[in-house]
């Protein structure tokens, strides 16, 4: 409120006194950065520890100075080759077509089917698969994994 009595109506935080930040240094600035390049998945609980420094202060060195975010990969059900691309726009085409012809009588045809294997094993979770990444990097992509052990064919009409 005092400030507010003052005519001081600035929304910017000021510098206030207490503990200075030693810590943010340009070299540590650099072994973290070196090990997040080392291993993307690292936490920031593990680089805290490898440097003997707070997990805060590792977390805005990451996000303030080094501009990273931990972001998880996108999931793709299917890795297609071209030739299997090219099939499935083709047959969307035909379908398109049938549908154009006579859309009361395609609607009365049309049965759709589908067949996909159920794995007994548990997936990488998204957490799991978090990776830092600067901020303006693009997203990766994981496809899913094909264990061979414990398989149900699946269809679906």
């Amino acid at each position: 409120m005092a400030y507010l009595k003052r005519g001081d109506f600035s929304t910017y935080n000021a510098p206030r006194p207490g503990r200075p930040k030693i810590v943010t240094t340009p070299e540590i600035i650099d072994q973290i950065h070196e090990l997040i390049l080392e291993d993307h998945r690292i936490s920031t609980k593990s680089i805290a520890e490898q440097l003997d420094i707070s997990r805060e202060r590792v977390g805005s060195i990451i996000h303030e100075d080094l501009d990273m975010r931990k972001i998880s990969a996108k999931w793709i059900p299917n890795c297609l080759k071209v030739d299997q691309r090219r099939q499935r726009c083709q047959l969307s085409e035909q379908l398109l077509d049938f549908f154009c012809r006579d859309p009361n009588d395609f609607l009365s045809r049309l049965v759709t089917m589908d067949e996909t294997w159920l794995y007994h094993y548990d997936p990488e979770t998204k957490q799991q698969s978090m990776e830092w990444r600067h901020s303006g990097s693009p997203s990766y992509q994981k496809f899913r994994v094909r264990k061979s052990g414990g398989k149900v064919l699946a269809s679906i009409f």
